[in-house]
């Protein structure tokens, strides 16, 4: 089984995953595996650069190329539950449905809260301004992120709950889904 993460920079996607692998379940981050392409052409860590990795490699390998990058992770997790931290397309979730049944859960915050929750984890991507996080956001909103958030199995708002509730919700989705799956 496939849990695949989605929703904008910031929104608690990494939180979100973190919990669901206490019950069990390898994480992949799509983000660390662009992280990684970034490094290994020598650019550095910033948002401009890991940005217009992203881009590229969908340009030039297709829509679903991150999830192909994911694949070696997977398979080197030994799990046969994987959560995927920051699925950003449902060309990506498609290439994941080759692999296994896939779940999909998003994770939805206002930008205020998003750009807070940035500027907190102080990563070296993290946007410096306000205008810096609404060009990330039109990124990501290009490559398909809004569809497929849309389109999710289920939406946790995280605007105006505490961590440990945040943590709570995504476990509770996880079981119920994992529930079902074991029929």
């Amino acid at each position: 089984m496939l849990i695949c993460i989605t929703g904008m920079p910031g929104a608690g996607k990494s939180t979100a995953a973190e919990a669901i692998a206490t019950l069990g379940f390898a994480i992949v981050n799509m983000g660390d595996v662009i992280r990684e392409e970034t490094q290994k052409r020598g650019l550095p860590l910033t948002e401009e650069s890991i940005g217009s990795v992203m881009l590229e490699l969908r340009q030039r390998k297709g829509p679903g190329a991150v999830a192909e990058l994911c694949f070696s992770k997977i398979e080197s997790s030994g799990s046969s539950l994987v959560v995927i931290d920051g699925a950003r397309s449902v060309d990506e979730v498609e290439v994941f449905r080759r692999l296994s049944d896939v779940k999909v859960l998003a994770v939805h915050a206002s930008p205020r809260k998003r750009y807070d929750y940035l500027m907190r984890r102080a990563r070296t991507d993290a946007p410096l301004t306000w205008q810096s996080l609404v060009a990330r956001d039109n990124r990501e909103l290009r490559v398909g992120l809004g569809k497929i958030i849309a389109l999710s199995d289920e939406v946790i708002s995280n605007n105006d709950i505490t961590i440990r509730e945040l943590r709570s919700r995504a476990k509770n989705t996880a079981k119920k889904w994992m529930k079902r799956l074991a029929g």
